[in-house]
């Protein structure tokens, strides 16, 4: 589709359908379409289609056209159409209904109009200029638009099924679905996707609700884009190189998953990727699995159930024989067109073994004509379902963080096993198969050993049923935790005392405040740590401790964690202790032959360990003697100079396992 370019000549205004278009057009190259005071430019081919006119007419997105209006009627559309050309639908206002991908909104309040662009994949910037033309002519239908009303998800598509369903391109209205319901479980929907080729003005939440109420079950379709060996546009396919496929099937789930939510489906629905008819080669095969790879890990992700529409002789196929392949990840569900195919939910293209535990729908016939209570539509698919929802995610999923450890509870389903696989960081594992295995089994709680200290965990639990179906995941956050340690000195004299602090945070910067922080000690040649006190954190998770060491000690902070908050441990902080050591020298003068005492007291008293004399020379000091320590810590020794003059000594004690060493303050002696 070439980018439309606005023309620069004026245009004289002719009727088309009773709305004001300008003309003519085959001699320009765009022209003026007016809509309930609302003016817009566009190219002069694109045909003006009035739905008040014509209300049965079918809004197709594949075609270039202005649609005029909104349908109050049954559309009269093809029962399956794919592909997206550019044109534009201009509505009566109501509510201010957001864009979409595929789907650029301009909400005109001046003149009440909601103004839709459509546009295949990649052409935003050509629909944008088309609404950039847009001008306001009249004022006089000027309202204020409701905004869309917030959706709780609570629809499950499908449930347990086995039954009839029909599609349609357009959903139906509220009386044909009336109508229909002796005859049929379930309707196929197109809820999304940049190829989709109708317009859904029935598919609102209301009416999602109102016929879930009735019990009517829906399949979900998205129309993305397309196999790169299709016929399609190449604007509607998607890349040929795997790798880029796999991002783009991942993008247009995200957006399905948007789509589906909005509309009021939940978790657990099923959502179906419409990959039309192709011609397959190796190549192109790769693109298309890798693309339904990406689709389907995506969806997993966010708790929704994967699904393929396609031929049985193309996609099926395709599908079918990767089927046990690890290089994909396949869709859960298979809805496959194989019309006159018997029996029915059979074909020759899908083998038996494949899609087994009620994963299949069959379009088993196309483009008939039905009536059922007096309504009748021209054009449908047939279907047959046979389907089985996921179970239930796990309830009251939750992490008590302790130091390094999580308890996990859970409330455990019947026949049941449940599958917990964590990862780091504030992401679950996306899928069964990420992330890191915690546990499998059916008994809470368990306990995870061996995290990391300061770290941060997500743990995302699974339901595998008896079948072998697994639900959404569930998910508990730990938040990890940090702690300092600082003492207000390195070392202390044996005796004295030392102010042990730490501050307490969140990895996310945020304090913990009043929450209970143990100090640890052990002595320095001990392995185990010993809680001695318990202090409460203040308002920015400060906590300290007077300490009054016997022996050279280490220190650590430890907060054990609490619901949604691992512990943590500090780094340690050694305070060393000194022994507290005297000296005394008396006399301290002598006479030349004479003797002096050198004595003193080592505190803790450290029995039989020696204290060694030492006497200066020069800038070193020499070994001058040894005393072994009493059961009170003395030590003594006897001085007799040999000659006249002074001379320093003092006394020291080597380092223990407990204890640092230390010496006496210097003596002088003096000989005369």
């Amino acid at each position: 589709m070439r980018l439309f370019r606005p023309g620069v000549v004026a245009l004289a205004l002719g009727l088309v359908g009773g709305i004001a278009a300008a003309g003519p057009a085959a001699a320009e190259e765009t022209r003026t379409v007016s809509y309930r005071g609302y003016q817009v430019t566009v190219p002069s081919d694109w045909a003006v289609v009035d739905l008040a006119a014509d209300p049965t007419a079918c809004v197709r997105f594949d075609r270039p056209a202005v649609y005029l209006g909104r349908s109050t009627a049954q559309a009269s559309c093809p029962a399956h159409v794919v592909g997206r050309s550019q044109g534009l639908v201009l509505e009566p206002l109501t509510t201010a209904t957001p864009s979409t991908p595929g789907l650029l909104r301009r909400v005109v309040q001046d003149a009440g109009v909601l103004a839709t662009a459509y546009y295949e994949p990649g052409a935003e910037r050509s629909a944008a200029e088309v609404l950039a033309t847009g001008r306001v002519v009249s004022k006089s239908r000027a309202i204020q638009a409701a905004q869309p009303a917030a959706v709780a998800p609570s629809v499950v598509a499908t449930g347990n099924l086995v039954g009839d369903a029909f599609d349609v391109c357009t959903a139906p209205t509220q009386e044909t679905m009336d109508a229909w319901q002796s005859s049929y479980k379930a309707v196929g929907v197109y809820i999304s996707g940049g190829v989709r080729a109708c317009d859904q003005p029935n598919l609102t939440p209301d009416w999602v609700t109102a016929n879930a109420s009735k019990g009517w079950q829906f399949l979900l379709i998205d129309v993305g884009l397309q196999a790169p060996c299709s016929a399609f546009d190449p604007e509607d396919k998607m890349s040929a190189d795997a790798a880029t496929a796999f991002g783009q099937g991942k993008t247009a789930a995200a957006n399905a998953v948007t789509a589906a939510a909005a509309l009021g489906f939940a978790q657990r629905s099923a959502i179906y990727s419409d990959i039309e008819h192709y011609t397959s080669t190796a190549a192109c095969k790769a693109a298309v699995l890798s693309y339904l790879s990406g689709w389907t890990r995506e969806l997993h992700a966010r708790g929704y159930q994967s699904g393929a529409y396609s031929s049985a002789s193309s996609g099926g196929a395709d599908l079918a024989s990767a089927f046990t392949s690890t290089a994909y990840t396949r869709p859960d569900n298979l809805w496959f067109a194989h019309w006159g195919s018997t029996p029915i939910g059979t074909s020759r293209f899908i083998p038996a073994t494949t899609w087994t535990n009620h994963e299949r729908v069959h379009q088993y016939a196309g483009d008939v004509s039905e009536t059922h209570g007096g309504v009748t539509l021209a054009k449908i698919d047939r279907n047959r379902v046979d389907l089985t929802a996921p179970p239930l995610p796990v309830a009251n999923f939750s992490a008590t963080g302790g130091a390094t450890t999580a308890k996990l509870r859970w409330t455990q389903p019947a026949a049941s096993t449940i599958i917990i696989r964590s990862a780091v960081g504030s992401a679950p594992p996306p899928l069964i198969t990420d992330g890191t295995a915690v546990y499998s089994g059916t008994v809470s709680p368990f306990t995870v050993t061996k995290l990391a200290n300061s770290g941060s965990y997500t743990f995302r639990a699974w339901v595998k049923d008896s079948t072998g179906k697994v639900s959404p995941g569930a998910d508990t956050p730990l938040l990890g935790t940090k702690a300092t340690a600082t003492a207000s000195g390195a070392s202390i004299t044996y005796g004295g005392s030392v102010t042990v602090s730490s501050t307490v945070t969140k990895l996310d910067g945020s304090p913990l405040a009043g929450e209970p922080v143990v100090l640890y000690a052990k002595a320095k040649n001990v392995a185990a740590y010993q809680a001695i006190a318990t202090v409460t954190s203040g308002a920015n998770g400060a906590v300290t401790s007077v300490q009054k060491p016997g022996v050279s000690t280490d220190y650590q902070w430890g907060y054990n964690g609490r619901s949604g908050v691992l512990g943590t441990r500090s780094p340690a902080v050694r305070v060393e202790v000194q022994p507290g050591i005297s000296a005394y020298l008396k006399p301290p003068t002598v006479k030349l032959g004479a003797t002096s005492s050198f004595y003193g007291y080592l505190s803790p008293a450290h029995q039989g360990t020696k204290a060694y004399l030492q006497r200066k020379s020069g800038s070193t000091w020499q070994a001058a003697g040894e005393s072994v320590l009493t059961a009170n810590g003395k030590y003594s020794f006897a001085i007799k100079p040999t000659a006249v003059g002074t001379r320093t000594y003092r006394v020291v004690w080597l380092a223990d396992a407990d204890h640092q060493g230390t010496q006496t303050q210097s003596q002088t002696l003096t000989a005369n």
